[in-house]
Parts: structure tokens; sequence; C-alpha cells
């Protein structure tokens, strides 16, 4: 039994680069709350969070960039090539991560939580988990996810790999195994068979999904199931700017949820949709001309926020294209005013811009609420 009474917890872990978030968001799109402790301690040494000064106290003022926030790839540089400094590092870190996972669990909504670590089992986060599931992923796939996605040199992947216990050793401590080393259908089905196996009765998110209606309009959240039609929607109102196949939307789906506005059975509207790290993001937004702007996105907009505010997510940044950017004054209407990445504020917010923002696109944002799970303490 979990640490967390009337809480399901799965532990999600596995080396660096064997598919850990994938693998997190195919549980959430099973109806799972997902925790990215990785990310939290991120947070939980940015300006102004508890880790801040302590890091600076164990490793120097050396480590800042210019803007006052810790470098953490200088950070990296030193904790990945001295197991010593990495544990000083992570003797500051894992208690304040505790801590916030703890406060995400007590508030989230779901009954089953997953809590994606890469020392779940190091850390003693598995001990409060119910299951551990553990990522695995070839070294020459690790390596080209590492160089590909991450931008890594050879020398910087292979430390990175070599740093990190040998990935059988943690196989060996798991309840499920999930190969990731093919296609995003099949870890899917892995996922779902696992899934099937801790919950026989169906608690598939699609099975269940909240839909907000007016009689002909609906906005409900897609599944895996639904790749192939949404594909085809995005092809026909793009006019040939996207060309999307079901293998490509279904690879989306290891990213990100789609929500998915229909009139009278019609897809008439879609949007790509996620929360990562208490930020709620749309990066895509298509929509049929049939259906009027100040009846569709709203529509959209409301169900963005309700999933978003059920995860907790402080706040929502919309990636908006030049033809829906310029309808400033509905977007004001639903309380998002134009930002640049530097007037967000909080460096989780602005990371969250800089990994997602669209080529081209203008960015709108919204505060959800006015807590931070990691303030100073």
């Amino acid at each position: 039994m979990s640490a967390w009474p009337g809480k399901i917890v799965i532990g999600l872990t596995g080396n660096i680069a064997t598919g850990k978030s994938v693998v997190r968001r195919m549980l959430e799109h099973l109806g799972a709350y997902g925790i990215d402790a990785d990310a939290l301690g991120h947070r939980a040494i940015a300006r102004g969070a508890p880790g801040y000064q302590p890091v600076i106290t164990a490793f120097g003022k050396w480590v800042l960039s210019d803007d006052g926030q810790i470098d953490r790839t200088k950070l990296a540089r030193v904790v990945f090539a001295d197991p010593e400094a990495l544990k000083r590092l992570e003797h500051i870190v894992h208690p304040l991560v505790r801590q916030a996972v703890d406060i995400l669990v007590k508030r989230s909504n779901q009954t089953v939580v997953v809590i994606e670590a890469i020392k779940l089992l190091e850390g003693g986060l598995s001990k409060l988990c119910d299951s551990v599931w553990v990522t695995y992923a070839p070294q020459d796939m690790q390596m080209a996810r590492l160089m590909g996605k991450r931008g890594m040199s050879v020398a910087t992947a292979q430390q990175r790999i070599q740093s990190q216990p040998v990935q059988e050793l943690k196989m060996g401590l798991a309840d499920v195994v999930i190969r990731n080393d093919q296609s995003f259908d099949e870890t899917w089905k892995q996922v779902v068979s696992a899934w099937r196996k801790m919950f026989p009765s169906p608690k598939d998110i699609f099975t269940k999904s909240k839909i907000e209606s007016d009689e002909v309009i609906i906005v409900q959240r897609a599944g895996p199931g639904q790749a192939m039609e949404i594909a085809s929607f995005i092809n026909k109102v793009s006019k040939g700017s996207k060309k999307y196949s079901r293998n490509d939307i279904m690879a989306a789906f290891g990213e990100k949820a789609y929500l998915i506005l229909k009139l009278n059975s019609s897809i008439l509207g879609v949007a790509g949709w996620q929360v990562e790290n208490l930020v709620a993001r749309v990066d895509e937004i298509y929509l049929d001309t049939k259906i009027e702007l100040n009846r569709s996105i709203p529509r959209i907009i409301e169900e963005v926020e309700r999933a978003s505010q059920e995860l907790q997510s402080e706040v929502s940044i919309l990636f908006l294209p030049p033809n829906l950017a310029v309808q400033e004054s509905l977007w004001q209407s639903l309380g998002y005013r134009i930002c640049s990445i530097q007037s967000l504020g909080v460096r989780a917010w602005q990371e969250a811009a800089i990994e997602s923002m669209p080529p081209g696109s203008m960015m709108y944002y919204k505060k959800l609420r006015d807590d931070l799970v990691l303030r100073p303490v």
C-alpha cells in the first residue's frame, strides 16, 4: 500500500533516455495523475526556491548564469563527473522533491498517481509506491536520443549513460518492465496491458471523459484510437500545409493530449495540449471555418483550463498562429494577455515556453492559481 491513503501510486523509473516520460504520458492518457519528480528537482533549485542558496553554498557562485539563475549545464558537468558531488546535490534536492510530491499527491483528484523519477529506487521514493515500473532501451538507442533530441556530444552522452547503474539492476527490482525500443504502438500496447492487469475493470480516461455540452457542441479528450481521425482533420483544414499520418499523431501522443471539438458528431476543431511541470501548454489549434471563433475558442479553452486546473497547473500558455493571435479581444475576454518569454517571470514557465514555442507563433498566458509548489520554505 502506498504512503498516501486512498491513492494507488505507480513509481516509474529507468535510466536516461529510456522513454520514462513517454510512458508517464501514456499512463496519464489512461487516467493517472502524472508527477515528474526530476522536473520538480529543477524547480527546487531555481532562484527563489528553497534549494537555490544551499546549492550555491555547496558549489560556489560560479554555477550561476548571467541572470542569477543556477546554470544546470555547469552543475551537471561537476556532479556527473564526481559521485561525491552528486551525493551532495541529491542531499539538497531529494527532501525538497519529496515535499513537493507529497503536496501534489494529496491535492490530486485522481485515484491513480504515477511518479516519474530517475532516482526512484536510489532515493527511496519507491518505498512509498504500490508498484514499480521500469523502462528499458538499448544503449545505442539511448545514445541516439541524447544526441538527437538533447543535442549532446558523443562524449557527454556516454558520460551520462555510464554514470548510472546498469539497466538490468533496475529491471530486477521492477514489478513491470516496459521495453521502449520499438514503435509508439508497441509501447502503448505494453502500457495498456500492464494497466489492465492492475485495474481489471476499465479505467480508461476516454471512456469517462468529462464532456461539456450546449446541445450540439461537445469538447472531449481524444485517445490514441482516434489518431487517424485527428490526422485526417488536420490535413483537411491546413489545406496541404500539414501532412500527418496516423503514426505521426500516435507519436505525438507520447508528448501531448488532444482535445477535439465536435458539432453534431463531426470534428470541427482539434487542440494539442499538455501539462508538464505544472505548466499547461497549447501548441496546436486547428479549426474548421464552418464554426465561428467566438463559439469554438471559448469551449476549447474552457476545457483546457478545467483539465489543467484538475492537474494543478499554475499557468496556461497558448502558442497561437498569426490568424488566431490577432483575435486579441477574444483572448482578453478569456483572461489571456500577450507576453514575452522574459515577462513570464517564473523560470519553470520560461523554460516551458522556450521548449514548446513553435516558430512564428505568438504567446498568450493566464495564471490559473497564485500558490507555487516550491516557494521558499
